[in-house]
């Protein structure tokens, strides 16, 4: 009897990796596709449900990468797909640039009743991540008459221009490219494992307020020409790097000092992935501006920036999207939405919970691990060659990652040197063991041969 991808749980790999087929895919894909792209192995998918993904040769993956911490629902979840498909069969696209329909008008009441904050918002919709912050940049400019922004070193905000002027991740993302926006300045992210610029992790938080205070804005830039400060509340390129509650709320408090714009960009954690709805909310604070993306569709492209209403000032015609708030993508939205609240915001807490338990002796049993952190289910573990000088490893993080992949788990990097777990929110208890006993296996591995 053939067995299909709902009665599975587990992978399933029945051919030499990549098969035959996926190699095929793969040959015609090099052809015609932009080589811009990073593909950190070659996995073909066809299909997919929950945290399992098959490919065209017949494999089953256990998916911990949930199309870079997208499919928060997992994989086709069926009140997701049957939304999509009741509204494709209504309306599939008529722009909210010129015209009005409910759906939105209902997302944009929900992600505004769970945002932080009680004073009134409005949202703007776009495509992607990198367009809300995109708004953001051009909303903080309008309203505060200001030009220039402070972001991290680690950040990643996206790849349009003005984005990529704000992401300070790796340097191939910036190279060739040119100019770009002026006026942006980078602070150092408070690492907790590394240290703010490297020292001192121990004052990771009251090292990076000090150099925005002491450094940036005594010999650099003034305050007073700052329109918005950029920050993830926990990196995601850079390393999937939780930010201290302490350095937030500091955080705040010089924006509110000197009425500059906090932005939280929250397309990667946001949407339940921590176990709250937002990053923030673990530090109490209430970002004037909020970015959200990735998870908010379990896989349609819909990205929101949410802003105070008193920020929301710009005029029509100041900012717009033909395609941002698609009818079909708002009715996946708000499918995940609530999906997301009734079960796999507390199932993120209590997965995420479960691997950092299982996890809690890596440094201890692996020299190679450097550290183990994060919130729910959007975890790091870091890899590097030595634990006292933290010297990192990033090669040993693919050999890990490549690994992961032959056995059936799928898995990407974060940062230089870091492991991020991004599962879907839907994940069992079974499927986390898996991905904990897979990987503490390949460390080991790894480990024997370093």
């Amino acid at each position: 009897m053939t067995t299909t991808l709902d009665q599975l749980k587990l992978p399933q790999i029945v051919t030499q990796l990549p098969g035959p087929k996926a190699r095929h895919v793969v040959e015609r894909d090099q052809k015609v596709v932009s080589p811009s792209y990073t593909r950190e192995y070659p996995l073909v998918a066809k299909q997919g449900r929950g945290a399992l993904i098959e490919d065209v040769d017949g494999n089953t993956f256990l998916d911990f990468a949930a199309g870079i911490a997208v499919v928060a629902t997992g994989h086709c979840h069926p009140e997701v797909v049957a939304a999509i498909q009741r509204q494709a069969g209504q309306l599939i696209h008529m722009s909210c640039t010129d015209f009005y329909y409910e759906g939105m008008v209902e997302l944009a009441e929900k992600l505004v009743s769970i945002t932080p904050g009680k004073e009134r918002k409005q949202v703007y919709f776009g495509n992607s991540g990198a367009e809300a912050i995109e708004a953001a940049m051009k909303l903080a400019r309008y309203h505060t008459r200001r030009e220039k922004f402070i972001a991290f070193y680690g950040c990643f905000h996206g790849r349009t221009m003005g984005a990529l002027s704000l992401t300070a991740s790796k340097a191939i993302q910036r190279k060739g490219f040119g100019s770009l926006v002026p006026g942006v300045f980078h602070a150092h992210y408070p690492n907790t494992y590394r240290g703010s610029g490297g020292i001192r992790p121990e004052h990771a938080a009251e090292d990076a307020l000090a150099y925005i205070e002491d450094e940036l804005f005594r010999r650099v830039v003034d305050p007073r020409d700052v329109a918005g400060i950029f920050i993830e509340p926990i990196q995601g390129e850079g390393g999937y790097v939780p930010a201290p509650t302490e350095f937030l709320a500091g955080l705040q408090r010089i924006c509110r000092q000197h009425d500059i714009l906090l932005i939280a960009d929250e397309v990667q954690s946001g949407m339940g992935r921590t176990g709250r709805w937002w990053a923030v909310e673990h530090a109490s604070i209430e970002p004037d501006i909020l970015c959200t993306a990735k998870g908010i569709a379990s896989g349609m492209p819909l990205a929101a920036m949410i802003a105070r209403v008193d920020l929301m000032d710009w005029q029509p015609g100041a900012h717009a999207s033909t395609f941002g708030g698609n009818p079909v993508a708002v009715a996946a939205s708000l499918a995940t939405i609530g999906l997301l609240e009734r079960s796999y915001i507390a199932n993120a807490t209590r997965m995420g919970a479960y691997i950092l338990r299982h996890t809690a002796d890596w440094r201890r049993r692996h020299r190679i691990v450097g550290d183990v952190r994060g919130k729910g289910l959007m975890l790091g573990i870091e890899i590097v060659r030595d634990q006292t000088t933290k010297e990192k490893a990033p090669g040993l993080r693919n050999r890990i990652v490549q690994m992961a992949f032959q056995k059936g788990l799928l898995i990407l990097g974060a940062g230089e040197n870091s492991i991020r777990i991004a599962p879907p929110l839907t994940i069992e208890e079974e499927q986390a063991a898996f991905a904990v006993n897979t990987l503490d296996a390949c460390i080991s591995a790894v480990e024997s041969g370093a």
